[in-house]
């Protein structure tokens, strides 16, 4: 069992992004790189090992250096095929759990995984009473009943976590803050991000 502040993580970034007009979201330039280097700066000194989940052609993350994950389920189901995906890689370098994480989220807490790993896996963030199930810490247990789940339909993170009794971790919002959490789902949150940013 590897340290248990030092698991592996996976950046899903498996979504069609059409709110953002298509693409990968996490290649738009954000700072002084793109969106997805802002997530994995964030995760670089809390994540034993990062991945990427995402279909398509890898190559078009080849600068990042990472191995990319596509889903294991046919038909593009949606975030809880990345975290499927994030449990049986994990599980194969025998990590007891693993961290997933949107792509398009680039001001996650730096004390993330510490603040998870305090409350008993799963555990997914909250921030202002607002639950975000696809940044949880998953039990790579879950892997079988999870695959079941996909079969039988399941759709949301959320509902796949709360049939497990996953635990809220509340993150505050600094005052005249940015939420952490905040995912960069339309050009108008991208806008916000980066006038924030500087």
């Amino acid at each position: 069992m590897m340290p248990q502040d030092r698991l592996p993580a996976v950046v899903l970034a498996g979504g069609l992004s059409r709110r953002m007009g298509g693409g990968d979201k996490g290649l738009l330039p954000f700072g002084d790189g793109t969106v997805l280097g802002a997530v994995l700066a964030r995760l670089a000194r809390q994540a034993s090992q990062v991945a990427l989940n995402a279909n398509g052609d890898p190559a078009r993350f080849a600068d990042f250096g990472l191995s990319v994950l596509p889903d294991p389920v046919p038909g593009h189901p949606g975030p809880l095929a990345g975290v499927l995906a994030a449990m049986e890689w994990a599980a194969g370098l025998g990590a007891p759990a693993v961290l997933t994480v949107p792509g398009d989220a680039p001001f996650l807490p730096q004390d993330l995984v510490s603040r998870l790993l305090g409350a008993r896996a799963p555990a997914i963030a909250s921030s202002s009473g607002r639950s975000h199930p696809v940044v949880g810490l998953w039990p790579v247990g879950l892997a079988v009943p999870l695959r079941e789940a996909l079969a039988e339909g399941t759709r949301r993170v959320e509902a796949f976590a709360q049939m497990h009794g996953a635990v809220e971790v509340e993150f505050p919002v600094p005052p005249g803050g940015i939420d952490p959490f905040l995912n960069l789902n339309t050009p108008e949150d991208l806008a916000k991000a980066r006038h924030w940013l500087r």
